[in-house]
């Protein structure tokens, strides 16, 4: 498991970090997720193909993190930005 984590986020690291023109931005971390909510995600992805495992990942972390007291202008940014960015909707809004 800790292997395909690597090699998924391994890419995006170095792909996001050169899109950014910053290293020090990003972190990676390896979590071991139950089969439930592997399950769950992977349904969740394949049904909304505008959402990928990071966006997903984000959208929640940002979310729980306001729901239990975090005040931070970049934490409501990054939630709100995830939740309704026009990328969000996909065609219907003719992106």
């Amino acid at each position: 498991m800790q292997k395909l984590a690597k090699e998924i986020l391994g890419p995006r690291k170095n792909e996001e970090a050169s899109d950014l023109n910053v290293d020090n931005t990003l972190i990676s971390f390896l979590a071991e997720v139950p089969p439930s909510i592997k399950g769950a995600m992977e349904t969740f992805i394949d049904a909304h193909p505008n959402w990928d495992q990071y966006r997903l990942i984000q959208a929640a972390l940002s979310g729980f993190l306001i729901q239990n007291g975090v005040h931070s202008r970049s934490i409501n940014r990054l939630y709100f930005q995830n939740m309704f960015s026009k990328k969000g909707f996909g065609k219907s809004l003719g992106v």
